[in-house]
């Protein structure tokens, strides 16, 4: 039942904090900028495999090569896991490091209290991110992907859903829906409409359902997927404060064209799950 409350967990943080300050004489500045990148799935074993495969590919036995964060002047680690699993999912382990507070397998931006699935269980369950915390502190924020702006790894940024894969109201049952849970896709749009820059892929669950996709008008699979019918791309421009400039690009050509000093909101999706 501890788990459930997201006091627990920051609480528990506060102590690991307060007894690692203790240990040592350590800066304690307040950062002016934060960047967090994250290999999915990036345990120690990934790390070691990737540090071995660097030395290998220099012709050595590959152990005694450095990765360039093995350079760092302070290296620590995080435990990432779900609540309710043994091995855990993208979303519950997005929730542990981003809003810091441990979550049920395939729940994302919630508390343990919410069940996955269950819509009826998210309303007063909703968990906070550093992208929040930051964007509330007066920062700009931003997120970059390498896969969907709403899948699991990044959405615990800006969102809270019962389900990882409810990337827009097409993939909700209906009972989710009219239980008032929003799409993931939505959220982006409406939970935080001033995150400065947003890019990755997966623009379909953005557009109406079947609307054609501007690089693969003739593919069926690239199709828009919305049931409520609304262009979320167009939403997110309308949503801007008068006088700032916001850009949509979908393709690599239209993102280098732009002049970066005179946009103010950046939202760039490709249909693929990898940025071109």
């Amino acid at each position: 039942d501890r788990e459930k409350d997201p006091e627990y967990w920051r609480g528990q943080a506060q102590e690991t904090l307060r007894a690692a300050l203790r240990l040592q004489r350590l800066n304690q500045n307040v950062a002016k900028n934060l960047i967090l990148f994250l290999g999915d799935g990036m345990g120690v074993s990934t790390v070691t495999a990737a540090r071995i495969l660097k030395g290998q590919l220099q012709n050595h036995k590959g152990e005694e090569s450095l990765l360039e964060m093995d350079k760092f002047p302070y290296v620590a680690l995080a435990k990432t896991y779900n609540t309710n699993a043994q091995v855990p999912d993208s979303a519950g382990t997005a929730t542990a490091y981003l809003c810091g507070v441990k979550a049920n397998e395939g729940t994302v931006g919630v508390s343990a209290g919410v069940t996955r699935d269950r819509c009826n269980t998210t309303k007063g369950q909703e968990v906070t991110s550093i992208l929040r915390w930051a964007k509330d502190g007066g920062k700009a924020v931003g997120i970059v992907t390498t896969t969907r702006v709403t899948h699991a790894t990044p959405s615990a940024a800006y969102a809270h859903s019962a389900n990882r894969d409810w990337y827009s109201d097409g993939e909700m049952p209906p009972d989710a829906l009219e239980g008032g849970c929003k799409d993931i896709a939505r959220q982006l749009v409406e939970n935080i409409p001033d995150i400065e820059v947003i890019l990755g892929g997966g623009r379909k669950y953005m557009f109406p359902k079947n609307a054609s996709d501007v690089e693969y008008p003739h593919e069926d699979k690239h199709r828009g997927t919305r049931l409520d019918r609304r262009d979320l791309v167009q939403a997110w421009h309308d949503a801007k404060p008068p006088g700032k400039v916001a850009k949509y690009v979908w393709h690599r050509r239209d993102l280098l064209a732009l002049n970066l000093s005179r946009v103010d909101f950046l939202l760039g999706e490709s249909w693929h799950p990898r940025v071109p």
